[in-house]
């Protein structure tokens, strides 16, 4: 079994050593404890999908940390709430830095009881699927953002990367790279799992309608978010809907990038796009069997630009990055060009605002990036060279202020 290198490796080692008390949240099946074993030798472990150490953490806090003294990785600690309160009170008597390492699946839910038990204690991270440069052994780990400096730096470390599609179809969790698994098994039993473990608590309703919600919301990965147009596909209320993408959102599935807001820009669609975090999931819920199928599809480009979105949100969490407040998106009604502008990307730094288009061609058009000029209106701010993510095989200059980019710069 082949064990890949997680680029969050020395932040995750950083965090653990200046912290009281370090969480590392991600998907099911992203890696999580293996990286803690891994990184954390050193350490106990014990895992809450376990129902007697669940029950032990709930009856008798105190107990279980006697049983499981300090330092220790607790696993999946979103299913035992009442346990972060134990830990606050350990935190807050003791001086010791990286006496507690937390993972969980659940994002969102697990912040609540962050929020209310351990605010100010704890230093957060984000373990995503593998990323193309952990795939390829790229050592290379900064986040992107197209300036000068990130182009030169990432062109130090540039190699090939071989079948872009059979990538995209394979999707990102370890377990398909470490072992020889077959994908569709894969795939499977994760929905099972996910669908019978991780969401029951959460749904009211049969696992059948969600997972149908499920393949819904993966046809629409890429796309624009209509909660109507959904909850009339899947046949229930909208309401039910904006749950239940919630609930995709906190576990880890999707991922919903929200506009760019700004006073300067008027007509601005305002509701959020969604993309699943992980292809090869989408391609199995959408029925995209095989890479050559896929690449040949009506659904390529979203496909494309969802593997690209989620390989730019990687490249910042592996950094230790917070990418929340730093990419949007803009789609709006232009009055000067007479119709409607999109910008894919808006990556924001600094006070700069770089456009980004995503655009499943070899043959990328200065054309392109014309809907940029839209972020001159935007007062404080200042745009940076726009960039075209796209499939040429060399950085090209499409205008002096317009750059074409292969997908080996992510």
């Amino acid at each position: 079994m082949r064990y890949i290198d997680r680029a969050i490796s020395e932040t995750l080692g950083r965090r653990a050593g200046n912290s009281k008390c370090l969480l590392l949240t991600g998907a099911r099946q992203v890696g999580k404890s293996t990286l803690l074993k891994r990184q954390f030798p050193q350490y106990g472990q014990v895992s809450l999908d376990n129902p007697m150490e669940r029950l032990g953490a709930r009856e008798d806090p105190q107990l279980f940390f006697m049983n499981h003294p300090c330092p220790v990785i607790v696993d999946e600690v979103q299913k035992e709430p009442a346990l972060l309160e134990a830990i606050k009170e350990r935190v807050d008597a003791s001086g010791a830095r990286g006496q507690f390492v937390l993972s969980g699946s659940q994002r969102l839910g697990l912040m609540k009881g962050i929020s209310e038990s351990l605010a100010g204690r704890v230093s957060i991270l984000e373990l995503p699927g593998l990323s193309l440069r952990e795939i390829h052994g790229v050592g290379f780990n900064e986040h992107f953002v197209p300036n000068d400096e990130y182009v030169r730096a990432r062109e130090g470390e540039l190699c090939p990367y071989g079948s872009l599609w059979r990538l995209i179809h394979k999707g990102s969790f370890p377990e398909l790279y470490d072992i020889d698994r077959e994908w569709q098994d894969f795939y499977s039993s994760y929905v099972d799992t996910y669908l019978g473990r991780d969401i029951n608590e959460f749904i009211n309703a049969d696992s059948v309608t969600f997972f149908k919600f499920m393949t819904v919301i993966a046809a629409r990965t890429g796309q624009i978010l209509n909660y109507a147009h959904i909850a009339t596909e899947v046949g229930v209320s909208e309401p039910t809907v904006k749950n239940w993408i919630s609930i995709l959102e906190r576990t880890g599935i999707v991922y919903l990038l929200e506009p760019y807001s700004s006073s300067a820009l008027s007509r601005v669609i305002k509701s959020p796009k969604i993309y699943f975090r992980d292809t090869g999931l989408a391609c199995y819920l959408t029925r995209w069997i095989s890479a050559e199928a896929l690449m040949g599809s009506a659904v390529a480009g979203n496909m494309f630009e969802t593997f690209v979105v989620s390989e730019i949100l990687k490249s910042y969490a592996n950094a230790g990055m917070d990418y929340r407040f730093s990419i949007f998106y803009y789609r709006g009604k232009d009055k000067q060009a007479g119709g409607e502008r999109e910008i894919d990307l808006i990556i924001e730094e600094n006070g700069v605002l770089y456009p980004v288009e995503i655009k499943l061609t070899g043959s990328p058009r200065a054309a392109m990036g014309e809907a940029n000029q839209v972020l001159d209106r935007i007062p404080g701010k200042r745009r940076g060279c726009g960039v075209i993510l796209c499939l040429v095989d060399r950085k090209t200059y499409l205008r002096d202020n317009l750059l074409a980019l292969p997908i080996t710069y992510l």
